[in-house]
C-alpha cells in the first residue's frame, strides 16, 4: 500500500508544468514593481566622452559623471526664492548658462509656492544646471521619492502604468534598437523566410548535405560553434543571428539532435565570441574608450581567452548534444521539436531531390547574407539595412520558386507564405515588447532620469569600495552578471556601469583593465539567459522553445560560463593585467 501511494505521489509531482513564458515575464514585472516601492529614484548628471575606435575613428558617448548621484527630491523653495534673485543678478552667469535674465526676474517674483521642475526647466534651469550651481542645497531632502509606476495608465492620462507594459514595451525605442526595430526586424525575418521554406529549398539542401558528409556530424557542430562565437568576437553579432537559426534548427534536428542545440550552436556561441571578444565595436571598444584606456589594448590575451572559452563551450554543447542523439527522449523540447521532425518525416521522395532550383535559391541566401555580413562590418549596416535585405532575400527566393515551379508555387502562395512566416513569430515579437516593459517599470536606463535602476547602480558600485582587490574584482563581475539580466545592450551596459567601475576599480586596487574584462564576460554570458533578451527571445521563438524550458538548460551552462569567468577573472588579477 505504502508503494502504491509513492508511485502516485511521483507521478502527480512529474506531471508539473513550467509557467508559459508570458507568465515568467508577468511575474518579472510585478516583482519590478513592487522594488520600486522600497527602492528610492536616483539619477545621475551625465556628459560626452570621446574615443577612438579600432578603426582610428573618433566616436562619442554619452555616460554618466559617477560622482553625481542623487536621490530624487522635491524642490526647496525656500532656498530657490533667497537664490534665484542673486542669479538673477548675475549677467555674467546668466549668460555663460544660456538664461534669459528678463525672464528669471519675471519668475522670481512670482508666488514660490507654484513653482515646479518644468517652469525651471523653461528657463534653462534644469536640474543638472541646478545642481551644478548649488549641490543638494536645492532640494528639500527631508524624503527622498519613490518613482513607482501606477497600476494602469498611459503617458496622456494619468502617467505610464505597469498593466500597459506590453503596449509601452512594444512602441519603445526607433527602428535602430529594441524594442519597435526588434520587433520590425522578426516581423519581416519571419514573412521572408517563410517563402524560402515553401520553397523547400533548404529540406532539400539538408537531404542532399547529410548523404554527402555521412559520419562527419560530429565536427559540423563545432565548426559552426566557432564560426558563429567569430561573428560575436568581431562585430558583435546578436540580432543577425536570428534568420541563421531559421535555417540550424531543420538542420540540426536532422542531423539527430534537438534544437535546443540549434540555439546554442547560433545564439550561446555568437554571446560567447561577445563574452571573450577582443575587438567587439559595440563592447570591448565602447567599455575601453569610456575606461580612458587604448581601444584593443590586452587584445593578446583577450584572443587566447576566446580562443579557449569558445573551445571549451563547444565541447560543453557536444557533450549535451550526443547525449540526447543516443536518447531523444531526454530532451527538454523533444515534443515541440515534432513539428520540425514531421516535416521531415512528410518530406516526399520528389521533394527531397535537390534541383537546379534549389540550389539557386540556396545560392540567393548565401549571397544576401555575405552582403548583410559585408554591410554590417564595412558600411555599419544596422536594424533597418538587414531588414530590407532579408525582404530582398525573401522575395528573390520566391520569384526563383515561382520560375522553376518549386513546391507549385504561385505568386499567390508567395504572398500567403509571406503572411503565415509573419504570424508565426507575431507571438516572439509580443514578447520582445514585454520583455522591454520590465525596464520601462525600473523606471528606463537613461541615466539622466531618476529610477530605481540607478539608485541599484550607484549602492552597488559603492558597496564593493573597501573589499580586498581579488574580491572587488570577483564580484565586479558577478555585478555586471546580474546588472545584464536587466539591461542587455552591450554598448548601453558600458555607458551605466563604466562611469562607474572605472575609478571605482582605481580605489581598490583593480586594474581599469580587468575591470573592461568583467562587463564583458558579466554582458555577454548572461545575454545567453536573460528573458529581457530581444535577440534571444527572437531566436527561441524561431526554434518554438518556451523560454522557461530554456532556462532549464542553460542555468546549467551558465554554471559554467560562470566558472570560466571566475577562472579568467583570477588569472588577469594574477597577471596584474593592464
Amino acid at each position: 500500500m505504502m508503494k502504491k501511494v509513492e508511485t502516485e505521489k511521483k507521478k502527480d509531482f512529474t506531471k508539473f508544468r513550467t509557467p508559459h513564458t508570458y507568465a515568467i515575464i508577468f511575474i518579472v514585472v510585478l516583482v519590478c514593481w513592487a522594488l520600486t516601492f522600497m527602492v528610492p529614484a536616483g539619477k545621475f548628471s551625465v556628459h560626452r566622452v570621446e574615443y577612438t575606435d579600432n578603426n582610428d575613428v573618433v566616436k562619442g558617448r554619452t555616460v554618466l559623471m559617477a560622482d553625481t548621484f542623487r536621490y530624487s527630491y522635491n524642490l526647496n523653495t525656500n532656498f530657490l526664492s533667497t537664490e534665484l534673485p542673486k542669479l538673477s543678478d548675475d549677467t555674467t552667469k546668466l549668460e555663460e548658462l544660456g538664461v534669459d535674465q528678463a525672464a528669471l526676474k519675471e519668475f522670481t517674483a512670482t508666488d514660490k509656492s507654484s513653482w515646479d521642475r518644468s517652469q525651471l526647466d523653461d528657463l534653462g534651469l534644469t536640474d543638472d544646471v541646478l545642481y551644478g550651481i548649488y549641490g543638494e542645497s536645492f532640494y528639500d531632502t527631508s524624503a527622498k521619492l519613490h518613482k513607482t509606476a501606477k497600476v494602469w495608465g498611459t503617458d496622456d492620462y494619468g502617467g505610464f502604468g505597469f498593466l500597459n507594459y506590453i503596449f509601452e514595451g512594444l512602441v519603445t525605442g526607433d527602428k535602430y534598437g529594441s524594442a519597435v526595430g526588434i520587433v520590425a526586424l522578426i516581423l519581416v525575418v519571419g514573412g521572408s523566410f517563410g517563402i524560402i521554406m515553401k520553397t523547400g529549398s533548404i529540406d532539400a539542401g539538408i537531404y542532399a548535405f547529410i548523404k554527402k558528409t555521412k559520419g562527419l556530424e560530429k565536427l559540423a557542430l563545432p565548426l559552426l560553434f566557432f564560426i558563429f562565437s567569430l561573428g560575436g568576437a568581431t562585430f558583435g553579432m546578436s540580432e543577425e543571428v536570428i534568420p541563421f537559426a531559421m535555417i540550424m534548427v531543420p538542420f540540426v534536428i536532422a542531423l539527430g539532435y534537438d534544437s535546443i542545440v540549434a540555439v546554442t550552436v547560433t545564439f550561446v556561441a555568437s554571446q560567447v565570441g561577445n563574452a571573450a571578444s577582443w575587438m567587439s565595436p559595440f563592447s570591448v571598444a565602447v567599455a575601453q574608450g569610456i575606461a580612458g584606456i587604448p581601444v584593443l589594448s590586452a587584445a593578446s590575451f583577450r584572443l587566447v581567452m576566446w580562443f579557449i572559452i569558445t573551445g571549451a563551450s563547444a565541447a560543453y554543447m557536444m557533450f549535451y548534444a550526443e547525449r540526447i542523439r543516443k536518447k531523444p527522449e531526454l530532451s527538454a523540447v523533444h515534443e515541440t521539436d515534432e513539428y520540425f521532425r514531421n516535416r521531415l518525416e512528410n518530406t516526399s521522395e520528389e521533394d527531397m531531390k535537390f534541383t537546379l532550383g534549389h540550389k539557386l535559391v540556396l545560392l540567393e541566401m548565401l549571397a544576401v547574407l555575405i552582403w548583410i555580413i559585408w554591410g554590417v562590418t564595412k558600411k555599419g549596416y544596422y536594424i533597418p539595412e538587414i531588414a530590407s535585405q532579408f525582404f530582398v532575400m525573401g522575395l528573390v527566393a520566391g520569384v526563383i520558386a515561382v520560375i522553376f515551379k518549386l513546391n507549385n508555387m504561385t505568386v499567390n502562395d508567395m504572398a500567403s507564405s509571406f503572411q503565415g512566416g509573419v504570424a508565426d513569430l507575431a507571438g516572439t515579437a509580443v514578447v520582445v515588447g514585454m520583455a522591454k516593459g520590465i525596464l520601462l517599470v525600473l523606471g528606463g536606463s537613461d541615466a539622466n532620469t531618476a529610477s530605481a535602476l540607478n539608485t541599484v547602480l550607484y549602492s552597488i558600485g559603492n558597496a564593493l569600495s573597501g573589499v580586498p582587490a581579488v574580491v572587488a574584482a570577483w564580484s565586479m563581475y558577478i555585478f555586471q552578471s546580474l546588472f545584464n539580466l536587466v539591461v542587455t545592450s552591450n554598448s548601453g551596459q558600458a555607458a551605466l556601469t563604466m562611469p562607474i567601475m572605472a575609478p571605482l576599480s582605481d580605489i581598490v586596487g583593480v586594474s581599469r583593465q580587468i575591470a573592461v574584462l568583467a562587463y564583458q564576460l558579466g554582458a555577454g554570458f548572461v545575454d545567453a539567459f536573460t528573458p529581457v533578451s530581444a535577440s534571444l527571445i527572437g531566436v527561441l521563438g524561431v526554434a518554438r522553445i518556451d523560454w522557461s524550458k530554456w532556462a532549464k538548460y542553460q542555468i546549467k551552462m551558465q554554471g559554467f560560463f560562470f566558472l570560466m569567468g571566475t577562472i579568467v577573472i583570477i588569472i588577469a588579477m594574477s597577471m596584474n593585467l593592464q
